[in-house]
């Protein structure tokens, strides 16, 4: 489904709390969270090594930790500490129990 560039990945309930969930859309590899109730979208690419592994990071205080070589993002901005740059993120939405994030070009970027 495409809704204004907004594509469906799947509901709610598919998602553990703090816990990740991968997803390959419009060759877009995305990390996808749900911390707290709220839903966050990243890049599953690390920024440092290129790893497709943020999905399986370690999750705390609304935070992923890459699993391959420790650096630490904000779910939110996708920054690492400090404000530095990080990795990409996506806007998502909640319609129905259904996620869907915004994807506005595709990029595989692994």
């Amino acid at each position: 489904m495409n809704n204004n560039g907004y594509k469906k990945l799947c509901s709610v309930s598919d998602l553990k709390e703090n816990s990740g969930r991968r997803f390959i859309i419009d060759n877009t590899d995305i990390a996808l969270f749900k911390i707290d109730g709220e839903i966050y979208a990243v890049s599953n690419i690390c920024s440092h090594q290129h790893t497709a592994l943020i999905y399986t990071g370690f999750v705390e205080d609304k935070c992923v930790v890459c699993p391959a070589h420790g650096w630490k993002f904000d779910l939110k901005t996708g920054n690492l500490p400090k404000g530095r740059r990080g990795i990409n993120t996506f806007e998502t939405k909640v319609e129905n129990d259904t996620v869907y994030v915004l994807i506005e070009n595709g990029n595989m970027a692994w």
